[in-house]
């Protein structure tokens, strides 16, 4: 994240527009990084390492709900009927693929820890903080004195590595590796960071500025399922047949949303 931020203000120095400072926009922006990132992100690592990534994925998968759910209850959002069941029925398509993804012959170590409640608890609140990350930021996004995407991304990024940083100082126990930091880790956390929370979190705000967070929040959760192409690719093992059934619900449940 950290080299992420250099990144995006490098972008945000080409390409974009800081707007005037004031609290109802970079103080929106702040809050939403932090909850958003630094919090939500900080507590679905914190899941992970109870549940394992499959079960952790599977419910981290709800935060489409918790769109929806809050864009009904804070922005008046309301997208139908048939929306609400389009996105009931995504989220379903999605656990699905992430629950039946894998044979039993080729399950991680990780998922076959007991499940607790303190991870179902973490993996939960993982979601509602990105969805609220979201909810957040959406007010401070476009029009002539709002954030574009990049210097929205900018500001989000920074303000949670800042947080991230403070937090390894005051509790350095807690940001402890497993193995030394080399050129290639560091290469591919570079690579990582750049395509996923920068392009992929630009990309997020770009929609959040033109669209509801309820439609937004549905979409940005089908990650799982366009996976499963490049994971067959990579892997040279086709998906179990669960994670394609999975699949196509969740399609058709877009397609609901897409089509209200």
């Amino acid at each position: 994240m950290t080299t992420v931020t250099f990144v995006l203000w490098l972008l945000v120095a080409l390409f974009s527009q800081l707007p005037p400072l004031a609290v109802n926009t970079w103080g929106v922006m702040v809050a939403s990084g932090l909850v958003g990132i630094f919090v939500g992100d900080t507590l679905l690592f914190a899941a992970m390492n109870r549940l394992g990534p499959r079960r952790t994925g599977v419910l981290f998968a709800s935060h489409a709900l918790f769109s929806a759910l809050l864009g009904y209850l804070f922005l008046s959002e309301r997208l139908g009927v048939q929306a609400y069941i389009g996105a009931g029925v995504t989220v379903a398509g999605v656990m699905v693929a992430v629950a039946w993804g894998k044979s039993k012959t080729n399950v991680s170590q990780w998922d076959s820890a007991p499940s607790t409640v303190a991870g179902v608890s973490l993996a939960l609140l993982a979601a509602l903080g990105q969805a609220t990350g979201a909810l957040i930021a959406k007010p401070a996004l476009g029009g002539d004195v709002g954030f574009d995407p990049v210097a929205a991304s900018a500001v989000r990024v920074t303000a949670a590595v800042i947080a991230l940083w403070l937090w390894r100082v005051v509790n350095p126990r807690s940001a402890s590796t497993h193995s030394p930091l080399t050129w290639t880790l560091l290469k591919q956390t570079a690579i990582s960071s750049w395509v996923g929370m920068g392009l992929g979190m630009g990309l997020l705000l770009w929609a959040l500025r033109d669209g509801p967070v309820g439609s937004v929040g549905v979409l940005s959760g089908l990650s799982p399922v366009l996976i499963l192409p490049m994971l067959w690719w990579t892997f040279r093992s086709a998906p179990a047949p669960g994670a394609w059934i999975g699949a196509a619900v969740a399609v058709l449940g877009t397609a609901m949303v897409v089509a209200r």
